[in-house]
């Protein structure tokens, strides 16, 4: 037994030195680097898109990437591209110099697209350039490569008869206007009308027509031709979502170059409630939100 103490001493004072240098392992912690600039401008994206149909303001942001500070920030920058000011957009504020308010982190430079569509489907870009900042203790763009120091802004190109559209529908007596229309096409000439079904299922039950197309719950899409001489041809074709696999719709409509509205007479060939084909005739008025 006298021997067994001495053992039992040093396993003890072993674990204890053990347990002392794992503490202090595990009481070091890492050396922290704390960044102390230069701090950085830049435009918060560095490309964007936007169709030439857009209507209202548009903010190109420019962010600075350190701390707010208690003055305000301004930042000098230079325009360039193929986009002409003027004709394929305009300032909506001064041009050439912004500002990033004190306190805040964003500030913005104003734009308007003017929509000159006129069926050449190419783009123009507007590329903005940071070339100065104050205070000079700022940098412009992020690190060595100065990412966000330049924007590239698309205005895309759209056909004569693409964009925002609000509608009325002319059969009804008391029509009134919906909005959130839009026109697309790829080539200028076949364009698709989305959500075309203007107060047509009320229109239709009145008509004691087969309940098949319940419009109120979907928007649709129309496709039509541009003939080139503001005559337009809307192709037979079914809506899968919305009619009986016999029902049709077709027509034929017109550009008003005064207003630059588009009006179509519809013909729907629906199955009526006796179980009979009958057509319908939907006279449907869109007018530019531009």
């Amino acid at each position: 037994m006298k021997n067994f103490y001495p053992v039992i001493k040093q396993v003890a004072g072993n674990t204890l030195v053990f347990l002392l240098l794992l503490a202090t392992v595990f009481s070091c912690e890492p050396e922290k680097t704390i960044f102390e600039g230069p701090y950085f401008v830049r435009f918060t994206r560095t490309d964007t898109t936007v169709r030439e149909s857009h209507t209202g303001p548009l903010r190109i942001a420019v962010h600075n990437g350190g701390p707010q500070l208690s003055m305000p920030i301004t930042i000098t920058y230079a325009v360039g591209g193929n986009a002409r000011e003027g004709i394929d957009y305009r300032f909506t504020g001064r041009k050439g110099t912004m500002v990033i308010p004190a306190n805040q982190s964003f500030g913005y430079i104003g734009l308007e697209l003017i929509n000159n569509a006129n069926n050449i489907l190419e783009s123009q870009d507007i590329l903005f350039t940071i070339t100065e900042v104050a205070p000079a203790s700022l940098r412009t763009g992020f690190g060595s490569g100065e990412i966000g120091k330049t924007m590239r802004f698309t205005i895309q190109d759209e056909c004569f008869l693409s964009g925002p559209y609000s509608a009325v529908n002319l059969a009804v007596s008391r029509p009134r206007t919906y909005q959130e229309i839009t026109i697309t096409s790829t080539d200028c000439r076949e364009y698709t009308l989305s959500n075309w079904n203007l107060e047509i299922y009320p229109y239709l039950q009145n008509l004691r027509v087969s309940p098949y197309f319940p419009f109120n719950a979907i928007k649709p899409d129309l496709t039509f031709i541009d003939n080139g001489d503001n005559s337009i041809t809307i192709p037979k074709q079914i809506e899968a979502q919305l009619s009986a696999p016999r029902d049709t719709i077709d027509g034929d409509g017109f550009f008003n170059p005064l207003d630059q509205s588009i009006t179509f007479n519809l013909r729907l060939k629906v199955l009526t409630r006796s179980r009979r084909d009958s057509t319908v005739i939907l006279n449907l008025k869109y007018t530019p939100e531009r």
